[in-house]
């Protein structure tokens, strides 16, 4: 009985496994602090950011981008002067072209 369940379980961990969009999502953005001074009961001067390095496609998250990005690939936006949508994944700032 025991030796049935480390070969399920040995299959089951070779086996090729990748996790939901919102779980990468959550790995690969990193969230500001809800509130400006930092988490609630925090010190004051303590410094905020981010402690661990930086990982591959992790990136800082802007609340100014559109949520879904997916249903807004490739359209531009329509007010006049509006900035960029920020959505190349291999910049971390993107400028507004004034030149034109």
């Amino acid at each position: 009985m025991e030796n049935n369940y480390k070969k399920s379980r040995q299959v089951h961990e070779s086996s090729t496994y990748t996790d939901f969009a919102n779980v990468e999502v959550q790995r690969n953005y990193v969230f500001p602090e809800t509130f400006p001074e930092g988490p609630y009961g925090s010190p004051v001067n303590k410094k905020l950011g981010k402690t661990s390095p930086w990982t591959k496609n992790q990136r800082p998250y802007s609340r100014f981008t559109y949520e879904n990005k997916t249903l807004h690939q490739n359209l531009p936006r329509q007010f006049p002067g509006a900035h960029p949508t920020h959505d190349d994944p291999d910049k971390h700032e993107e400028y507004l072209d004034t030149s034109k």
